[in-house]
């Protein structure tokens, strides 16, 4: 038997005996049930290892704005306890605390899953209990085909896809090349280009892939430059393996449009890539051109405040990672607050967000979409000067 419930029989004995009740609250004791006021929530982010230019800056957001909530007054009175855990990027890892969420913590949410692979390994533990898990990472497949119980905020690989090939089509670029990193995220979106490049008039020429823990993309690029007819290349993955591809492109001396994902969209992705940087383009939220964009643009007011309390609050660049655990915790903030701390009305009120304006752009989900974001929430922006620019 468990503390808690020796602790909760106690309570029923004392409640039930008038005299003893009267001493224990002369005495001071609450018969309230431990941490009532406390609605417990989840996170399981990668806050190191080689995914932790995504993981610090969700968990950052978390913990400050879970601090802004309950210096506030909480939701309805009750303040949020946050849990935490980094799962160093390894999926086994993510499980095993996603199951410790669940059997030991007691959470009611989930906000976290910084990578494809550790949203993975989490989500059927989470489908299980029953209770609601938002993800912050890319892939399509996290909510395709639907689970009842998992939602994301960012954009899909797939949309990332229709977004580079939409521009291309603008800039007469039809025939190209792809290196892929064999990532999950990488992988995922690889393959949903290769279902969309037809829609859009796009040919893929080549195709070269590349491992987490490769070096050096000379030997692959090569092999793109070589090919006659490839007026652009498209590189789905994250982390350091782009940067690596960005620099090598460059030392090849290849000339022609170079697109990346937006798995790499942080400004760490510009420091690792250096001077090699100018020129790529990506689609992103918002968020990262928050000052450039029209006064006109209903999103600029959300994605200029948070910009500016994170970075007042860590001295560091704002990234679209950060942005997606905002997205996720106001989400699921504004879910308990219309429908109270219970896992189940939680996750239906999550599928009833209908026009929360975010940092990636305006959600409105449904039984049938638990993302909630179309194709005009993305912007394509190029890397100029070592800084983001909207494209032209």
């Amino acid at each position: 038997m468990t503390m808690n419930r020796l602790w909760e029989d106690d309570m029923r004995f004392l409640k039930s005996t008038p005299v003893l009740a009267g001493f224990a609250l002369a005495a001071g004791f609450s018969l309230a049930p431990a941490m009532a006021q406390d609605i417990k929530i989840g996170a399981v982010l990668s806050v190191t290892g080689p995914a932790s230019f995504l993981g610090d800056p969700e968990e950052k957001t978390l913990k400050m704005y879970v601090e802004e909530i309950n210096a506030k007054g909480g939701i309805k009175g009750r303040k949020l306890q946050l849990i935490t855990y980094d799962d160093g990027g390894d999926a086994n890892k993510a499980r095993t605390f996603a199951t410790r969420l669940v059997e030991e913590d007691k959470v009611v949410a989930m906000v976290g899953g910084s990578t494809t692979g550790t949203t993975m390994a989490m989500g059927p533990v989470f489908e299980d209990a029953q209770i609601p898990f938002i993800s912050l990472a890319g892939a399509v497949v996290i909510i395709e085909p639907l689970k009842k119980f998992v939602f994301k905020t960012p954009h899909t690989d797939r949309m990332a896809c229709e977004k580079i090939f939409e521009d291309m089509k603008k800039r007469g670029l039809t025939k190209i090349g792809m290196i892929s990193g064999t990532d999950g995220f990488g992988k995922s979106m690889r393959d949903e280009c290769v279902k969309v490049n037809a829609r859009f008039g796009i040919e893929i020429l080549a195709e070269e892939s590349y491992g987490p823990r490769d070096t050096d993309m000379t030997p692959q690029l090569t092999n793109l430059k070589a090919k006659a007819g490839i007026q652009a290349v498209v590189n789905p993955g994250f982390g350091q393996g782009p940067a690596i591809v960005t620099r090598n492109f460059r030392q090849l001396g290849m000339t022609m449009p170079l697109y990346q994902s937006h798995g790499v969209a942080s400004k760490q992705f510009i420091e690792l890539a250096g001077e090699a940087a100018n020129g790529v383009r990506l689609p992103a939220a918002a968020l990262l051109v928050a000052d450039k964009l029209p006064a006109s643009d209903p999103q600029k007011p959300v994605a200029q405040a948070y910009a500016k309390k994170f970075q007042d609050a860590t001295r560091q660049p704002v990234s679209t990672f950060g942005g997606h655990a905002y997205d996720g915790l106001m989400i699921l903030a504004g879910a308990i607050e219309r429908g109270g701390a219970n896992p189940k009305a939680i996750r239906d009120e999550i599928e009833k967000t209908k026009g929360f304006m975010g940092t990636a752009g305006i959600f409105t989900m449904s039984p049938t979409d638990h993302m909630g974001l179309d194709l005009t929430a993305f912007k394509m922006l190029e890397i100029k000067a070592g800084d983001w620019a909207i494209a032209e």
